[in-house]
């Protein structure tokens, strides 16, 4: 009963049926073809900037009370940048950081030439406002929360993996991948357990499933939503992983489904920031997304593979 919407199908006039925003709307090839390419510039700006996933240096778990901050060996978190000793973080039982910045250290808390402030981390921020960060020459770090665990998230922009990015791999630009699927809503939303490659469990809520054909057979992917109304967000692997394409999973973005339809163009499928720097803290694919499928689309693995 489900069927392939999609197939790159072009007709005399030139014009193919791959849907862009909406599951109603035409584009010439040519002008898909652009849109896919200005879609690789953004991804690969965003990707490559100061703050992006390649300044990472660091990913350091607090332990609870003092945790001496530095750049010295004798440190208890030991950072690739910054002073020899930077201050001391203290983490509390109830979970709250505190940060004492040592004299003459020069950093500055959000911008501020301050000697302590209490950081807070990037699940407990409000509104459009970041965690507090610390900040010292071309390094910075602020706390992250992962199921309850603390940790020291330290980027640099002159980290050596942004200075020496090789670049991104892709499949050609293919239009038979960019599918528009049947949507399947969940009422109520269904629970799916996503683990994460430093070992936690997130329970997170499925507002339904994309259901698509190819080649006669049919799949089925879960999304769920990063905000509440936000885009759906799939985490997926299938059989390319771990060969062609990175193994834990890559990301694909979708529009919130439009009568009873849900374009999945896999041609904007992406690596993780694991697949860039051991410093992150990704998403696994659930095996409900694990296809049996070839997706012979989007980013292929990263040759400068950590």
């Amino acid at each position: 009963m489900w069927r392939h919407v999609l197939a790159g199908l072009i007709l005399s006039t030139g014009v193919v049926l791959v849907h862009a925003e909406t599951p109603n709307q035409t584009v010439t090839p040519d002008a898909y073809q652009q849109g896919i390419e200005q879609w690789r510039a953004e991804r690969v700006a965003r990707l490559t900037a100061p703050e992006g996933w390649l300044s990472l240096i660091g990913l350091e778990w607090l332990q609870e009370g003092a945790n001496k901050v530095g750049s010295a060996p004798d440190n208890d978190v030991v950072l690739q940048a910054g002073p020899a000793h930077l201050g001391v973080v203290t983490l509390d039982k109830s979970g709250q950081v505190h940060i004492k910045l040592a004299d003459g250290s020069g950093a500055t808390i959000d911008g501020r030439s301050v000697s302590e402030a209490t950081l807070i981390d990037d699940a407990h921020v409000t509104g459009n406002a970041s965690p507090t960060t610390v900040a010292f020459g071309t390094a910075n770090f602020y706390v992250i929360d992962r199921e309850g665990r603390k940790a020291l998230r330290a980027k640099d922009s002159s980290a050596a993996t942004r200075q020496h990015f090789l670049g991104i791999d892709y499949f050609p630009i293919d239009p038979t991948w960019h599918i528009v699927a049947d949507w399947v809503p969940f009422n109520p939303p269904h629970d799916l357990q996503m683990g994460s490659v430093i070992g936690t469990i997130d329970t997170v809520k499925v507002p339904g499933k994309a259901v698509f054909t190819r080649d006669g057979h049919t799949y089925e992917l879960l999304p769920y939503q990063e905000e509440p109304g936000g885009e759906l967000f799939f985490v997926l692997a299938d059989r390319t992983s771990g060969h062609e394409t990175y193994g834990a999973a890559r990301f694909l973005y979708a529009a919130l489904p439009v009568n009873g339809k849900v374009v999945l163009d896999f041609n904007k499928a992406y690596n993780p920031p694991c697949a860039f720097t051991s410093f992150a803290t990704c998403p696994l694919a659930p095996p409900e997304n694990r296809l049996d499928l070839r997706i012979t689309a989007g980013e292929k693995k990263y040759r400068g593979a950590h």
